[in-house]
């Protein structure tokens, strides 16, 4: 299964045609509230130039990149918590994605309707927030109602289970992220069980007008950094608009397009590979008959989880991985000549994937 980013964010803001630039579906983005009502889902490749120079020494006729899903999510309104607007649906399928990319209005056009009456990104990253909030505050004093039931039976458990949702209320009440609950660890177990919204990682997108100036763009990354409260947060610049306009653009066009525009590249690709980041994920390859494929694994993988990946035998009949790094391979120029300078490393089981790993998995089923 993919992994999956929700993009969200007030209506008007440009989470479609976001959504439109990174897939190319052609979703309705237009300029009226809750344009997107169900959401709509798209598979996006990874970037990574590695996986071509692997696949080129391979010989491979089929390059296959790892993809992860960008998940389009109808906006949201003040109120959303307790059902205003399509809060309901929206708080359910936010629940549902892996992490948040949250979308801000950084682009000033009367055409375009804000849903307040006035452009504020600021304001609007603190509506989300808040509603996020209240929707995991009511998430944890449901299960303090329910676990306060079970007090009767003396059981420890309980009381120190209430104890820890008191303290994960209090956090929430003074407008703290269940993601920088430091108490979290001591009761991972039910922690991890009450599926909080602002426990998921976010990566802040400010959709800016295309000419905008360095210093403006600047400008506007401090206001969400103050807000926030954290100097570094992930924030990035990028207008949806334009990487629209230049999805149809050769090579060529678009760099003279971007230099006249002050944009020193197009930054579509530096989004999907810090969405890739946020979940700390890495990318190891695999060069197997015709085919070479990049693979998506959390940091810390180990190699007979890494098979398993590929499939449910390979981990079941793990023996080794035969291991080289990108880089030595690249530098050796083929696997027989990296394996003559003893370059590939048989591993173990227990040994843990590195970001850029070339492996070959043996396996006997």
């Amino acid at each position: 299964m993919s992994l999956r980013f929700g993009i969200i964010g007030l209506p008007n803001v440009g989470k479609s045609t976001l959504f439109n630039a990174l897939t190319r579906m052609g979703v309705e983005a237009a300029n009226y509230p809750f344009c997107t009502i169900e959401p709509n889902i798209g598979k996006v490749p990874v970037p990574d130039s590695r996986l071509e120079k692997v696949g080129k020494i391979a010989g491979a006729k089929k390059i296959t990149p790892a993809f992860v899903e960008f998940v389009d999510v109808a906006g949201l309104v003040k109120g959303a918590s307790r059902g205003e607007g399509l809060g309901n649906q929206f708080l359910a399928h936010v629940r549902e994605v892996d992490a948040l990319i949250h979308v801000l209005r950084g682009f000033q056009d009367a055409d375009v309707a804000h849903i307040s009456g006035k452009w504020e990104p600021d304001q609007d990253l603190e509506t989300v927030s808040y509603e996020l909030i209240m929707a995991d505050l009511e998430t944890v004093q449901k299960r303090k109602e329910k676990t306060s039931k079970m007090l009767k039976t003396q059981d420890p458990k309980y009381k120190k289970e209430v104890e820890f949702l008191e303290k994960l209320e209090s956090h929430l009440n003074q407008g703290g992220m269940a993601r920088d609950f430091l108490k979290k660890e001591e009761y991972s177990q039910v922690y991890e069980e009450l599926f909080l919204l602002t426990d998921k990682p976010v990566l802040y997108v400010l959709n800016v007008d295309e000419d905008i100036d360095e210093a403006s763009g600047q400008e506007q990354k401090d206001r969400i950094r103050k807000v926030l409260g954290d100097e570094s947060a992930e924030v990035l610049l990028l207008s949806a608009q334009l990487e629209m306009e230049l999805l149809d653009f050769s090579v060529e066009e678009k760099k003279e397009y971007l230099e006249v525009l002050s944009w020193k590249e197009t930054n579509l690709d530096t989004f999907i590979n810090r969405s890739y980041s946020l979940l700390n994920l890495i990318t190891f390859f695999t060069a197997k008959g015709e085919e070479t494929r990049a693979w998506t694994v959390t940091k810390g993988t180990r190699a007979v989880k890494a098979a398993g990946k590929i499939h449910t035998d390979m981990e079941k009949g793990f023996i080794r991985a035969e291991v080289i790094t990108f880089a030595k391979l690249e530098e050796a120029g083929t696997f027989s000549g990296a394996r003559e300078k003893g370059w590939i490393r048989l591993e173990g089981r227990d040994y843990m994937v590195q970001d850029g790993d070339v492996i070959q998995f043996r396996f006997n089923v």
